[in-house]
């Protein structure tokens, strides 16, 4: 077994890597005690049943599937759910499912009582190379993304690869983008494993852990987001505005991720990224009102005097912290916009 071990002032963690390891996450977790099991309708309901038949006192909430279930309303039902049963400050709760379930139940139990142990096994390829660590936990609130929550670290994370198995190839592809993300931004040997790979996914064990290596590395200089945790950010500020209009284009996270890194890459780099983009079969362009996502991107909680602070990178490895004006911000969209047929036609 592999493990990892995260250093925070919010605590130290360990993530544990190794296939079989839900089945066995009793040896792994206290789960001697009253426990709540969150997952949604999206994830195998016998993940969630193997989790629990390992627990003393388990209390399974099942949330839909999607971004819907950040919010006030299931939280608050989460924290009933919790109040009802009898929940105490020495019990816990386990999130089984991906990046929405990790934020949801991890925010539940940074609340609830001002905070029970968390536990977080990722099952989606984004939450483990990138959301099941780090301690940001939220909802979403008047339509802005994570406006509300809380930084709480969880006791442990374990990392099953055989939860991947069942994974459509969009939801790989999705969750890679992160893995991408973070090669572009700090590390270039792994951004040439995208580049000159052929099946990226074929190494999947390898990704999830240089990608949680960087994280690490990253949240153990930067707990809340002082100064360098922003890298982790990088296409975020254009993608959580691209992901605000998510019921329009029905795009996942990672590929609103995928569109918002594009225009923030020097022009030399930013054909090789697309190049990768497209391996994995994510978008590089996509057809969207501009001003709406515009108008998302100004009430982003990025958002700073004088402008938005994006990251910009020109090599990989090679990135800076810039302001850009809302102005600049969308030229920059330009660049990801597909243009109608009879426009591109008439340029033509």
């Amino acid at each position: 077994m592999k493990t990892l071990t995260v250093k925070t002032p919010g605590g130290a963690y360990d993530i544990l890597f190794e296939r079989g390891l839900l089945a066995r996450a009793g040896e792994c977790l206290n789960l001697n005690r009253k426990t709540l099991v969150v997952t949604d309708d999206g994830v195998p309901e016998r993940y969630a049943k193997t989790l629990a038949a390992q627990c003393e006192y388990a209390v399974t909430e099942t949330v839909p599937a999607g971004e819907e279930s950040k919010s006030l309303p299931v939280y608050a039902h989460l924290l009933e759910t919790m109040l009802e049963h009898g929940f105490t400050r020495k019990d816990c709760v386990v999130a089984v499912g991906g990046g929405v379930v990790g934020d949801l139940a991890g925010f539940t139990a940074a609340s609830y009582m001002r905070g029970v142990d968390f536990y977080n096994i990722p099952t989606t390829v984004l939450s483990q190379v990138d959301s099941s660590i780090g301690g940001k936990t939220a909802v979403n609130f008047c339509g802005v993304k994570n406006i509300v929550g809380a930084f709480y670290q969880p006791k442990r994370v374990l990392i099953d690869f055989d939860l991947l198995s069942t994974l459509p190839p969009r939801q790989i592809a999705n969750g890679l983008a992160e893995a991408l993300k973070m090669s572009v931004t700090c590390d270039p040997d792994l951004f040439r494993l995208f580049e000159e790979t052929e099946r990226p996914a074929e190494h999947m064990e390898k990704i999830v852990f240089r990608s949680l290596e960087i994280k690490k590395s990253v949240v153990e200089q930067d707990e809340k987001e002082a100064g360098l945790r922003k890298i982790l950010n990088f296409g975020h500020t254009l993608g959580h505005g691209l992901e605000s209009e998510e019921n329009l284009h029905g795009l996942y996270h990672g590929e609103c991720v995928a569109l918002g890194m594009l225009p923030m890459c020097g022009e030399a780099l930013r054909p090789r990224v697309a190049a990768a983009l497209t391996k994995l079969g994510l978008p590089t362009r996509l057809r969207f009102d501009k001003e709406k996502a515009l108008s998302a991107v100004a009430h982003d909680k990025k958002s700073e005097d004088g402008g938005i602070s994006v990251v910009l990178v020109h090599a990989p490895g090679q990135w800076r912290m810039e302001k850009k004006t809302l102005p600049e911000l969308r030229a920059m969209l330009e660049l990801i916009l597909e243009k109608e047929p009879e426009e591109t036609e008439r340029k033509a």
